[in-house]
Parts: structure tokens; C-alpha cells; sequence
């Protein structure tokens, strides 16, 4: 998919082909306090004010985003339900699960990106590394594997984890969570050492001290984080890993709604304001031409991600 990075540009809606009539809801499909919750709530609340009806947000975490993800392929094809989906939500999770109750392909209508972000590698203080060198080492000492949470089986904080244990050629424990929010709970207790995760709702934990960021899981490093390396640097370079955060409705709904939504969605992420509160929490901003065009995206990155899982034999318990 071609993908751009938002540049300024007016706040106006175009005139909408489909109006809603009634209230809609946006589904999140992990628990409050992640990456998906900061943004799906702050882009509700600006397509509400475009399309002209509320937007509820209803976090349902579970499955590493299964539970979510089925509400909104069962749900009538109108354009009113919508799902925040995302490389591990959508795509990670449909090949780490060997059923699904929804078919990640023909279960969702394909509307458009919000944005992306490199995953950030930390660990909590008691792990005796300050970089990736230091942390193989030490895993490849330690008496039993050092353990890494996810925000839920099949997730991109999973799968670039397993990434990760695979390039340095250790064993990690892997301790699943409903969710961002849970996970950093319990790292910050240091009942978890291990986490790999969008910078955004853990830069606080970072900037205090309490999380010790290791390097970055991209190409570039952070401007959010600009003293952080990345794992090319860290000679890790196999291990990418990035979240990326899309819209999607259900399966069947009509094009004419499709095409209402995207323009909404495209529009509410040209706000300045927005753009600013998201891209501080190291997310980079993108939007996609089209649903057509981010349909073609979504089905390139189930490729790549099928690849990765294979080789990590990352597979639900």
C-alpha cells in the first residue's frame, strides 16, 4: 500500500455520501491504557464531530484481540460498528490461532490507516543490561529464561519478542496479558523482565526510571526517544517490529459508507492538535489514498507477518 505521512492540510469533511442516524461504536480490542486506547479515543471523538453522531468506545480485550475483533464481524454490515484493528489484532493473532470465529479476511471491510510506530524494547531495572549485547548475555546465563509479557497471544509486543529470542538465540518465558495496561503493571513490579511494545504508554515509566529502554525494533530511531538505539545498531538489525493502528468495519457494508467513513477518519487525522498529542507518544501519523489502497496493504502485511510466525512457531495455547 502506498502510505504517506499527514502533512497540514484543512479540517474541513468533505461532504459525506452517508450520513449515520444513529449513535456508532468503536470497538478497541484490548484493555484500557495501551497504545490502541489513546488512539482510538482521541480519533472517536474527532470523527464523532465530523460525522455528526457520538461514537462509544468499547474496549474488549481478550485472545490478543479475538474478542474484540469478533463483536465487529458478527455485527450488522452498516457501518455502524467499527473496529480499531492493528498487525497484531487483525493479523499476528489470525495465524497464532488455529480457529477463529470470524475469517480475518472476508469478516472486515477495510477503511484506513491512523498510524504506526517502531516497538520499543525494555526491561525492567533488576535486569543487569543496558543494551541488546548485554541482555543476550545475560539471558544466556541466567538459570531459567527470562521472562517477557505480551499484550495478548498473536500481538505485536508477542511476535517481536519471539523475533527477538530467535536473534539472539535464547529462550524466553512468554507471559501473556489482556492488554497493554495489565502487562506494564506488572513489569513495573518486576513480576515480568521483558517487554516489547509501542513507546506510547510506557514513555512515562521510561522517562522516570522505573522501565530501561534497550533499543528500538526499527530502522530509525524514535524522535520521542532519540537516545535509544536501534536494533540495527544494536546488530540485531533481523528484528522489526512495528505496530501499526487501522480502521475497519464489518465485512459487507456498502462502499458508499465506506468511502464516508475513510474521508472522516482521513480528515480527523489532519488535526493539528491530534496530530501533535499522538506523534509525542512516538506514533507516527499515516493515512491510506483509499480503503482500496489500505486493503491492499492489509493483505501484504498478512503475508510478511504469516512468514514471521512460521519460523517463530508462535502458536495459542
Amino acid at each position: 500500500m502506498k502510505r504517506r505521512t499527514l502533512l497540514a492540510c484543512t479540517l474541513a469533511t468533505p461532504a459525506l455520501a452517508w450520513v449515520p442516524d444513529r449513535s456508532m461504536r468503536l470497538i478497541i480490542p484490548f484493555a484500557p491504557g495501551g497504545t490502541n486506547d489513546i488512539i482510538g479515543r482521541q480519533v472517536a471523538e474527532g470523527m464523532a464531530a465530523r460525522m455528526g453522531q457520538n461514537i462509544i468506545v468499547e474496549n474488549r480485550g481478550g485472545a490478543g484481540g479475538v474478542l474484540g475483533s469478533d463483536i465487529v464481524a458478527k455485527a450488522a454490515p452498516d457501518g455502524h460498528t467499527l473496529l480499531l484493528g492493528g498487525s497484531g489484532s487483525l493479523v499476528i493473532t489470525s495465524f497464532v490461532h488455529r480457529r477463529l470465529p470470524y475469517d480475518p479476511v472476508a469478516g472486515f471491510a477495510p477503511i484506513g490507516m491512523m498510524g504506526s510506530g517502531a516497538n520499543l524494547i525494555v526491561c525492567h531495572p533488576s535486569v543487569p543490561a543496558t543494551n541488546l549485547r548485554e541482555l543476550q548475555a545475560v539471558a544466556r546465563a541466567a538459570p531459567r529464561p527470562l521472562t517477557y509479557g505480551s499484550s495478548g497471544v498473536g500481538t505485536t509486543s508477542h511476535a517481536g519478542s519471539a523475533m527477538l529470542a530467535l536473534a539472539m538465540g535464547v529462550e524466553l518465558e512468554h507471559v501473556p496479558y489482556r492488554g497493554t495496561g495489565p502487562v506494564l503493571t506488572d513489569l513495573v513490579a518486576g513480576r515480568v523482565q521483558l517487554f516489547t511494545n509501542a513507546l506510547a504508554p510506557m514513555q512515562q515509566q521510561v522517562e522516570s526510571g522505573l522501565l530501561r529502554p534497550l533499543a528500538i525494533a526499527g530502522t530509525a530511531r524514535n524522535g520521542a526517544s532519540p537516545n535509544v538505539p536501534t536494533t540495527i545498531e544494536a546488530g540485531f538489525g533481523e528484528v522489526q517490529a512495528a505496530t501499526w493502528f487501522a480502521l475497519f468495519a464489518t465485512g459487507g457494508t456498502p462502499p458508499d459508507r465506506i468511502a464516508a467513513l475513510h474521508a472522516a477518519l482521513n480528515a480527523t487525522m489532519a488535526d493539528p492538535a491530534l496530530r501533535a498529542r499522538i506523534t509525542e507518544g512516538g506514533v507516527d501519523l499515516e493515512t491510506s489514498d483509499s480503503p482500496a489502497d489500505f486493503a491492499r496493504f492489509y493483505m501484504a502485511e498478512r503475508a510478511r507477518w504469516g512468514d514471521v510466525v512460521s519460523r517463530a512457531r508462535m502458536v495459542a495455547e
